[in-house]
């Protein structure tokens, strides 16, 4: 019983010790995930201005740049695929990862071969393991990125589409990356950043007259200048989402955890309380018996 005992401690121990690790992991997350939101939120509505301004430039003008015109010949498809540098975050990476390997059936089953960028090193791990080749990883500050990444990301993927396809080169770019709608809710999104698809100038059933536009110098300067900032501008809420996203995946998961070792710890406890109970009566059994024998016989 005393060895039966001691290993129940022992687990009730290891479970204290687990708990204060993921509890301190939790507040870490839900500490940061308001600056996380805050930072989606300032990006979010520049990111969609900046889309509306180049879809009116594209749209309102006669202007064939190579960013806004799909080519008549798709033979390559490069996929950003954004996950995450550390673990215990759930189903956080495996979700992004599961939904980039859906996106590159679906393009190979249209007759297009498929190039990766990855961002995380959840990411570089799924393909070094498996042995699969990737164009360019970026690592490091997932969970708080920095602009300068997002436009390193930018510069790689057009520098990628502006070149032909004997020297490498790609034909569209799609972004795969957790989208953060709340904290229990973070769904995997695709979105494809080029060839631009405008927006604006869809026809719909409204009688809204959209304005006409004025370029100076010239639209197709114009597009030159916006379009870097469009790809940087999607690129970096790609990146802030996936961080929220990141965030409230760990705390939740580390809430679990918490949760789970709490119900270890109470499981443990009333097993080694019935050891020690146990014990305790064999003990008085050992000493009624051992004072019984020792006792005269009666005549």
């Amino acid at each position: 019983m005393g060895a039966q005992l001691r290993v129940y401690r022992s687990k009730i121990k290891s479970a204290q010790t687990t708990k204060k690790i993921t509890r301190a992991m939790e507040l870490i997350s839900a500490s940061r995930i308001q600056k996380a939101q805050q930072r989606v939120a300032e990006s979010t509505p520049y990111s969609r201005a900046i889309t509306r301004a180049v879809s009116a430039v594209a749209t309102h003008s006669n202007v064939e740049h190579p960013l806004t015109v799909e080519r008549e010949k798709l033979d390559t498809a490069a996929v950003v695929i954004f996950t995450s540098d550390r673990g215990l975050a759930g189903a956080f990476s495996s979700s992004v990862l599961k939904e980039a390997e859906s996106l590159a059936a679906l393009l190979r089953s249209q007759g297009k071969s498929v190039v990766y960028f990855l961002v995380g090193r959840k990411a570089n791990a799924y393909f070094s393991f498996r042995k699969r080749d990737s164009e360019k990883v970026w690592t490091g500050g997932t969970d708080q990125p920095v602009f300068e990444t997002a436009k390193e990301i930018a510069d790689a993927v057009v520098t990628a589409y502006n070149l032909d396809d004997a020297e490498g080169g790609v034909d569209e770019i799609h972004l795969v990356y957790n989208r953060f709608v709340s904290m229990v809710s973070q769904v995997p999104e695709i979105v494809r950043l080029l060839p631009l698809e405008v927006v604006e100038g869809e026809a719909t059933e409204s009688t809204e007259v959209y304005p006409l536009y004025e370029f100076e110098p010239d639209a197709e300067t114009v597009l030159d200048a916006l379009l870097p900032i469009y790809v940087e501008s999607r690129i970096w809420n790609a990146m802030l989402q996936s961080a929220a996203a990141e965030h409230a995946a760990r705390q939740k998961a580390m809430k679990s955890a918490s949760d789970n070792a709490d119900n270890l710890i109470r499981d443990y406890t009333r097993l080694a309380n019935n050891a020690r109970q146990s014990e305790i009566t064999q003990q008085i059994s050992e000493i009624v018996g051992g004072a019984d024998a020792l006792a005269p016989a009666k005549k």
